[in-house]
């Protein structure tokens, strides 16, 4: 019992980041639209976040990959 609940904390935790790292993207759209930053400057950090989101929804879909 104690072991479902800490993979049910795990893949919470990776839910938590996958929030997070949308976040930062919204921010950073937000930072364009707003002239704080340029497009240019932006685009590979957003797609950079597009492939951290993409790892976490993977980890979060097959979470026993991740058992030791």
């Amino acid at each position: 019992m104690a072991q479902t609940a800490l993979w049910a904390s795990f893949v919470s935790k990776l839910n938590d980041a996958e929030g997070e790292a949308a976040e930062t993207q919204t921010w950073l759209q937000f930072a364009v639209e707003c002239d704080y930053l340029r497009p240019e400057d932006t685009r590979t950090l957003y797609a950079e976040y597009d492939q951290i989101i993409a790892m976490l929804v993977t980890m979060q879909n097959q979470p026993d990959v991740w058992k030791l």
